[in-house]
């Protein structure tokens, strides 16, 4: 099973490629979950009609795997949300999620 977190975020106007260099798939945070083993890879999608509104979903293992991250890892994961604050103007977060694997045969 992976566990997979979303969440939506509205970045800070003339800020969106800066933005987009955090939170994109092989971005700043992509590199710091990359630590974890556990860390399965990010999507971001940006709102086709709202180009400052983003979906970000970032797949783990399982989610154990990203509180075993976050305990070892929390002060670096908390600094840099500080950091990223200067390029969104909101963030919430949607849930946690269990991807469908396709049935048998398939």
């Amino acid at each position: 099973m992976t566990a997979i977190v979303a969440w939506e975020f509205r970045a800070r106007a003339g800020r969106e490629a800066e933005f987009e260099t955090h939170y994109g798939p092989s971005g700043t945070w992509a590199r710091l979950f990359a630590r974890s083993s556990g860390y399965r890879g990010s999507t971001l999608a940006r709102d086709a009609a709202d180009r400052g509104r983003y979906l970000l979903t970032d797949a783990w293992t399982d989610r154990a795997a990203f509180d075993a991250f976050r305990r070892e890892w929390g002060a670096d994961y908390e600094a840099f949300d500080r950091e990223c604050e200067a390029v969104t103007v909101e963030e919430r977060c949607l849930g946690w999620f269990e991807a469908v694997e396709p049935a048998p045969g398939r």
